[in-house]
C-alpha cells in the first residue's frame, strides 16, 4: 500500500494530467472552457467567483512555497521554525477559509437559481466535492497540529514531493505521516488526475493569442466638431 499510494499514484496522477490535457487540446479544444453561467446570473457570481479565485491562489501558492522550498533556504534567511509554522498556520488557514467561502458560495449560487443549477452536471458536482474535500482536509491537518511548531512536513512531506521529480520516489518518508495529512495528500492526487476532465482546465488557458492579433483603429471625431461630422474622403454620402 504504501509504494502504491506514495510509490505509483502520484505518476498515476500526473499522467492522468498530461495526457488529458494533451486529449482535451486535440479532440475537445472547443470544450476547454469554464462553461461559465454567467449569462444566467452575475451578481452573485461577482462575489463568489473572486473570492474562490484569490483563495485557492494562495492555497496554491502555499503549498508550492511549503514542498518546493527547503528548510535550509528559510533558515539562510533568519526564518525559526517556530516563526515559519505560525506564518503557514494562519496564512494557510486564512487562505483555505477564503476558498471554501469561495465554493460555498458558488455551490450556493447553483443550488437557488435555477437556470444555473440545470446547467450544472454530475461532472461539476463531483469536481466540487473533491476540491471541497482536498482544502477543508489540508486545514483539518494543518489546524490537529496547531500547537508548538507543529508538524514538520518539510522534513517527510516535502522531500517526497521533490523526490517525485527525480523518479526515485521516498516512499519511506510518507509512511509515518500523520493520517490526516495522508488523507490530504491522496485527495490532492485525485484532484490533479481530475482537473482535465473538469471545468478546472481553464487554469492552464492563457490568453495569449490576444499579444498577437492586429490592432484594433478606432476613428476619432474632433471633440471641438458640433453637429453630424463633416464629409471626407471614405465617408462620402452615397445617393441624393
Amino acid at each position: 500500500m504504501t509504494t502504491l499510494l506514495w510509490g505509483a499514484l502520484p505518476y498515476i496522477a500526473f499522467v492522468s494530467l498530461a495526457g488529458g490535457l494533451l486529449w482535451r487540446y486535440r479532440y475537445d479544444r472547443f470544450g476547454w472552457t469554464t462553461r461559465s453561467s454567467q449569462v444566467y446570473e452575475s451578481r452573485l457570481l461577482n462575489i463568489a467567483s473572486p473570492v474562490f479565485h484569490y483563495g485557492i491562489l494562495f492555497v496554491l501558492v502555499g503549498h508550492l512555497t511549503g514542498l518546493f522550498v527547503p528548510v535550509s533556504w528559510t533558515r539562510s534567511l533568519g526564518i525559526r521554525e517556530h516563526t515559519y509554522h505560525l506564518f503557514s498556520l494562519y496564512g494557510g488557514t486564512a487562505a483555505g477559509l477564503l476558498a471554501v467561502a469561495g465554493i460555498l458560495l458558488l455551490v450556493h449560487r447553483r443550488r437557488t437559481r435555477a437556470p444555473v443549477l440545470r446547467a450544472t452536471t454530475v461532472n461539476d458536482k463531483t469536481m466540487y466535492v473533491v476540491l471541497l474535500a482536498a482544502i477543508t482536509m489540508g486545514m483539518a491537518a494543518k489546524l490537529s497540529h496547531a500547537s508548538g511548531d507543529g508538524y514538520d512536513y518539510r522534513e517527510t512531506i516535502a522531500p517526497w514531493a521533490r523526490s517525485l521529480f527525480t523518479l526515485r520516489p521516498g516512499t519511506e518518508l510518507m509512511a509515518h505521516v500523520p493520517v490526516l495529512f495522508q488523507i490530504h495528500a491522496v485527495i490532492g492526487m485525485v484532484l490533479i488526475a481530475m482537473v482535465p476532465y473538469t471545468r478546472l482546465v481553464h487554469m492552464f488557458s492563457a490568453p495569449v493569442p490576444y499579444l498577437f492579433r492586429p490592432y484594433i483603429v478606432y476613428r476619432r471625431r474632433d471633440p471641438g466638431q458640433l453637429g453630424p461630422r463633416p464629409d471626407r474622403r471614405g465617408w462620402e454620402r452615397i445617393g441624393g
